[in-house]
C-alpha cells in the first residue's frame, strides 16, 4: 500500500472493487495520503493507478468539513499540474478528475 493506514483499503480490496468496474476515490488529507500537498496527492493517485488501472481511480476530496485538507477546490489547478509533473497524461487526468465517476454513475443508473 502507498500509505499504510487503517483508514485506507488494503490492495486486495482495491483490486476487488476495480474488478467489479468500481472506482476508488483518493482523499486529499494527510491521514490517507501521508502527504497532503498537491504533489503528495498526485503520487497517491499514481500509486492507485499503478495498482488498479486508470479507469478505477477518482478524486475523493471529502470537502465536507470533517477533515482538514492541505488545499481546497480553489487550488485544484495545482493538483492538476502535479499530476502532469509526475507524468500522468491529460486523458488520465480527465478520467481521475471526473470521467471515471461519470462512467460509473451512468452505468449504475441506466
Amino acid at each position: 500500500s502507498h500509505c499504510d493506514t487503517k483508514r485506507n483499503y488494503p490492495d486486495d480490496v482495491m483490486q476487488a472493487i476495480a474488478a467489479t468496474g468500481g472506482v476508488i476515490g483518493i482523499g486529499y488529507w494527510e491521514d490517507v495520503t501521508c502527504d497532503d500537498s498537491p504533489l503528495g496527492v498526485a503520487r497517491t493517485i499514481q500509486a492507485a493507478i499503478d495498482l488498479v488501472g486508470e479507469d478505477h481511480v477518482a478524486l475523493g476530496s471529502d470537502y465536507d468539513g470533517t477533515v482538514t485538507t492541505g488545499f481546497d477546490t480553489a487550488e485544484l489547478a495545482a493538483l492538476t499540474q502535479a499530476m502532469l509533473d509526475i507524468g500522468l497524461t491529460e486523458a488520465q487526468i480527465r478520467k481521475v478528475a471526473g470521467g471515471n465517476m461519470v462512467r460509473v454513475l451512468r452505468d449504475r443508473l441506466n
